[in-house]
């Protein structure tokens, strides 16, 4: 969606709420005689509608790499450390440890530091579904959908921010200017009303919303029942996972200054497994109403191109993100702000953005997230007893057919990169990798040559990755390298995909009963068959003995879905949000920064493990976001999230 406050010449916005949460009133722009009237701005269809799409424009940018907080910030994501955009940039600085309540950075509670004002968003929301049967020139199926997609908005604007913050004000209606001071200091409420409220919210939405839009190119990112009911799904797995079901030790003592306990659930397995029902329950329908509005897993489908069915695999794999919306049925909602800038950043220096081409070679992904996907058998790397877990560092040069679909002829690098599933290919290049552009002919492809002074290794400040490992999920394959202006092929990042679903759904049915269900192996099983790899069951027969066992105990199956998130979703802004929801973060991100020295010019030097930051001190109080001190000296009635 377009930012439309340009068209805002004659509008203004009536606030009561702002003194809640912000020292400042947020005006859009004022009539030309100065006087701020509703009936101005709900006069006609135009003017309400260009309210209605503002309603939009609140949505949080997955596509901007230093702002979104599932990006630049999390474990998976490092940059080039020789320039100072990321190094400086809101992600930078929290990826580094750097998170204060002082002035807290992506402060999407009050707009600051790279985040938008949820509340402002939540408010502009209120005030349309109050006021859009002011217009007399809307039909009523239209009035009805557009209300029914700005309340499924408003039901989104608290879901984000309680992933962030957990309990969050429920703002259900906007306070009048005229409110006394004791209503607008308002409390924080547990997380479980916040959830209630979200899903009734979307339950009263449901019957007036669109199976699925009409026309993609002018509606891609409307609100849906697909989408609407995804809200919910999400909503409920958040409320049943540990973070917030009431096991995590951490929020035991956390109330407001009233002794009303923040967190809900008492943390019994009873309670923790009703909980996951209820979300198994909700996931299953959105699930069920995408594929009934012709949602399905993407698979990409050759042209005129003459391909392997491997290099088409790794097409679809790579696309599953990064192919357009209206040749990609899996994405459910996706992102319309352009990634051009997320994109530049993550593509190799196929040619040079100071000319005027579109590569900047900056962001990265971190050694850790190499180690993370399977071997080209389907199991873990430390897992399968025929891959070399121990020599994994040390180089080796391909002598076999290796060469002909993932590593240069010849090429020498890290047995790492060897014999890996196809989804390490397909979102990670390397030194001598190859890398898949759709322009070239699979018997000429791309070659990554990484090494300082090479081609796409350092050779001066702008440059350069540090890790050694390229983000190919964010690059599309389609860009057009061979235009002497090239610049990124766009496409929409997805905020929700179907494969996301499939895997909630394993997840839920697997909390909520004693043992893995048939289901359970289903879910799983569709994202495994789609990426080239035997199912679950079948695959681990050929672990190592003492995990043989995994996928038939809770337990074990909890740790290989946790882990088919952790591959299949990442790099798409997920994977801090599911470590934090696991309660797993504390373990995982304070791991080092690690990668190959990038400054090396032989193997010997380049294949160096070099830590690129020790450790970024997440503590328990990482798992929420702090609200702003300042923010709470306006109002005493919003108590500080815990360890701030």
């Amino acid at each position: 969606m377009k930012n439309l406050k340009k068209y805002f010449k004659a509008i203004v916005l009536i606030i009561g709420t702002s003194v809640v949460f912000t020292n400042c009133s947020d005006f859009l722009d004022v009539v030309p005689d100065g006087t701020a009237t509703m009936e101005t701005v709900f006069s006609n269809r135009a003017n309400s509608e260009k309210f209605f799409y503002t309603c939009y424009n609140g949505l949080p940018n997955f596509a901007d790499a230093g702002n979104y907080p599932g990006n630049i910030g999390g474990d998976d994501y490092w940059w080039d450390e020789d320039i100072t955009l990321f190094k400086n940039s809101n992600g930078g600085y929290i990826a580094r440890g750097y998170q204060n309540s002082s002035s807290p950075y992506q402060n999407y509670w009050d707009g600051e530091r790279g985040g938008k004002n949820l509340w402002t968003s939540i408010r502009n929301c209120n005030i349309f579904i109050n006021n859009i049967d002011k217009a007399p020139d809307l039909q009523d199926w239209e009035r009805n959908t557009w209300k029914a997609e700005v309340k499924v908005l408003k039901a989104y604007y608290h879901l984000f921010l309680m992933q962030l913050y957990g309990p969050i004000p429920i703002v259900e209606e906007s306070l009048e200017v005229s409110a006394d001071p004791d209503q607008v200091k308002v409390y924080r409420q547990p997380v479980d009303s916040v959830v209630s409220f979200i899903t009734r919210t979307i339950d009263d939405a449901i019957e007036d919303l669109p199976l699925q839009v009409d026309d993609l190119s002018q509606e891609a990112g409307r609100i849906t029942i697909p989408i609407a009911l995804t809200i919910k799904a999400k909503a409920l797995v958040w409320a049943a996972s540990p973070l917030f079901n009431g096991s995590f030790s951490y929020y035991d003592d956390f109330v407001d200054n009233k002794g009303v306990a923040l967190i809900g659930g008492d943390g019994s397995s009873s309670d923790i497994q009703a909980r996951w029902e209820k979300a198994a329950v909700a996931i299953k329908s959105a699930i069920d109403t995408c594929e009934l509005a012709g949602h399905d897993l993407f698979h990409f489908e050759p042209g005129f191109e003459k391909m392997s069915d491997t290099t088409a695999l790794k097409y679809t794999l790579r696309g599953v993100a990064s192919e357009r919306v209206n040749l990609n049925p899996e994405i459910i909602w996706p992102c319309t702000r352009s990634n051009s800038d997320f994109q530049n950043r993550c593509t190799p220096m196929f040619y040079n953005y100071d000319n005027g081409g579109g590569s900047l070679a900056e962001i990265c992904a971190t050694m850790k997230m190499a180690e993370l996907f399977y071997t080209s058998n389907g199991l873990p790397i430390e897992e399968d007893p025929t891959w070399n877990y121990e020599d994994r560092f040390i180089i080796r040069e391909d002598t076999g057919s290796f060469h002909n679909y993932y590593v240069e002829k010849g090429g020498i690098t890290a047995n790492l990169n060897y014999y890996r599933e196809p989804r390490f290919y397909a979102n990670l290049g390397f030194d001598r990798g190859i890398y898949e552009l759709i322009n070239n002919d699979e018997a000429n492809p791309f070659i990554i040559h990484n090494k300082s002074g090479e081609a796409h290794g350092f050779i001066y400040e702008k440059a350069h990755i540090s890790t050694g490992y390229f983000v190919k999920k964010q690059v599309s394959y389609r860009i057009p390298t061979q235009s002497p202006s090239p610049s990124p092929y766009r496409f929409s990042i997805p905020i929700f995909r179907l494969a996301d679903l499939y895997l909630l759904y394993a997840e839920a049915l697997n909390e909520s009963h004693d043992t893995p269900t048939e289901e359970v192996y289903e879910m799983v099983d569709k994202i495994r068959t789609r990426a080239g790899l035997n199912g679950v069951r079948e695959t681990w027969q050929m672990a190592e003995a003492e995990y043989q066992n995994e996928p038939y105990t809770k337990e074990g199956m909890r740790k290989i879905i946790k882990r088919e998130r952790l591959i299949e979703l990442a790099f798409e802004g997920q994977r801090t949000f599911d470590l934090r929801r696991w309660a797993d973060a504390m373990d995982v991100m304070n791991e080092p920064v690690r990668g190959w020295d990038y400054q090396g010019t032989t193997n010997e030097d380049y294949y160096q493990r070099t830590v690129y930051l020790t450790g970024r001190g997440f503590s328990y109080r990482n798992y929420l976001w702090p609200i702003k001190n300042s923010t709470l000296t306006v109002n005493s009635n919003l108590v500080q999230n815990p360890g701030w």
